[in-house]
């Protein structure tokens, strides 16, 4: 079944600047030891990110979190044992991208119309169709888009699902990253430069229609 999706223009939106947050774990190897120690009280972790897409010259771009100089991810985060897939996004989306509890100002230099509307708690989150999922089979790094069939017992589920923007919106970004909107065709066949699995999305999102709003 084909989604549409409308995407609406890059200078829709705008950016603002919030405390730093930190990663939980300082090196890979931490969060996989906090993979396994959660694994043997909790079992099978289950994580959401969320896809935003927004159109520049009539091309797809997808937003997402650049750390550092060389490091990019989708915003979201593993969930706990009894929230929903969906729910559980929409509050990783406003912990990430929602603004400080305590204000609604600190529109950063890169706000690039000046009027989006301030967003206001988890429940503005418009979440739309799962695109795509990622098996952890043990307590390594790399993930599968499929479950490999000698693994009964797998470590992790990741869940890619597409937000639909609204029209207009502000963002707000930790002080210690920034957001960056990568067309598609970057990111398509370069694993080198950003992974597996993002370089993944655009074949993912082959099935959406777009719509391109003005």
């Amino acid at each position: 079944m084909t989604t549409t999706l409308t995407l609406y223009p890059l200078s829709n939106y705008s950016f603002a600047v919030k405390e730093q947050q930190l990663e939980e774990d300082p090196s890979v190897v931490a969060r996989l030891q906090r993979l396994e120690n959660d694994y043997e009280q909790y079992g099978m972790r289950r994580t959401v990110e969320g896809i935003m897409l927004v159109h520049e010259h009539g091309h797809p771009h997808v937003l997402l979190l650049q750390v550092g100089q060389a490091f990019f991810k989708l915003p979201g985060d593993y969930l706990k044992p009894h929230e929903s897939d969906e729910e559980g996004l929409k509050a990783r989306m406003h912990l990430r991208l929602g603004p400080e509890p305590s204000t609604a100002e600190g529109v950063a230099d890169n706000d690039m119309n000046g009027d989006g509307a301030e967003s206001g708690g988890p429940h503005e989150w418009e979440v739309s169709d799962v695109i795509g999922h990622f098996w952890r089979p043990n307590f390594e790094s790399f993930m599968y888009p499929y479950k490999p069939a000698h693994i009964t017992k797998p470590k992790e589920i990741k869940t890619w699902q597409l937000i639909q923007l609204p029209e207009s919106r502000v963002l707000t970004v930790p002080k210690n990253q920034k957001i960056v909107a990568l067309p598609l065709f970057e990111l398509y066949d370069n694993a080198v430069r950003y992974g597996p699995q993002l370089a993944s999305l655009p074949a993912l999102l082959s099935r959406v229609n777009f719509v391109y709003a003005s």
